[in-house]
C-alpha cells in the first residue's frame, strides 16, 4: 500500500464547496480507500491504496466530477514526494513578510513552462526555484494574485494540470 496526497484544484473558491466531510466520505465509500484523511479545507486529502498513480488520478477526478458537480483535476502525488517538496524548499520559509508556495503539476511541461516564465522575472518580486518537478514560489505577503508570476499562473492553460499550496499546509499534510 502507497500513502497517497490529492491536491484538489479550485475546491472552495469560485463558488465551489465541498465540505471535508463530503469529501472524506467519497474518498472512503465511494472510491474505497483507506486511513482517509483531508487537512484543511482546501481540498487536500491523504490516503492509502495498492492503485496506480494514473489509475487513481483518472477515478478520483472522476468521482469528484459526479459527485460534486464540477470541472475536478488534481494533482496526485506519494506522501514521500510531498515530503521531499517540504525539505527542498529553499527560501526562507520564517521569513513573516513572504508567503511559502509550492507549484505542483500533473504534466511535467506545465512546469517547464512556468519556470522558463519565472526567469524572466525580476526575482526580487517573485522568487521562484524550480525543484524536482515542482517550483517554489515566495511572493511578498498579500501580492499572492498580483505579481507577474501569479497572473501567469493563473492563466487558464494551467487549469488543468497545475495547483500551489502553502507551505506551511503541506506541513500539516506530511504530519
Amino acid at each position: 500500500m502507497t500513502l497517497w496526497v490529492a491536491l484538489l484544484r479550485g475546491v472552495n473558491v469560485n463558488g465551489i464547496t465541498i465540505r471535508s466531510a463530503d469529501l472524506a466520505d467519497l474518498f472512503r465509500a465511494r472510491l474505497g480507500f483507506d486511513d482517509v484523511r483531508t487537512v484543511l479545507a482546501s481540498g487536500n486529502v491523504r490516503f492509502t491504496s495498492a492503485g496506480k498513480q494514473a489509475a487513481l488520478k483518472t477515478a478520483i477526478e472522476a468521482a469528484l466530477r459526479e459527485r460534486f458537480a464540477y470541472d475536478a483535476w488534481i494533482v496526485l502525488l506519494t506522501a514521500d514526494e510531498l515530503q521531499a517538496a517540504v525539505h527542498g524548499f529553499p527560501f526562507d520559509a520564517d521569513d513573516p513578510a513572504r508567503q511559502p508556495y509550492v507549484v505542483f503539476a500533473s504534466d511535467p511541461a506545465a512546469i517547464d513552462t512556468l519556470a522558463a516564465a519565472a526567469e524572466k522575472l525580476d526575482h526580487d518580486v517573485d522568487p521562484v526555484q524550480a525543484g524536482d518537478g515542482i517550483l517554489y514560489w515566495n511572493p511578498v505577503r498579500g501580492s499572492t494574485t498580483t505579481t507577474p508570476f501569479a497572473r501567469e499562473l493563473a492563466r487558464p492553460v494551467y487549469k488543468r494540470t497545475t495547483t500551489n499550496r502553502n507551505l506551511r499546509t503541506l506541513v500539516k499534510l506530511t504530519a
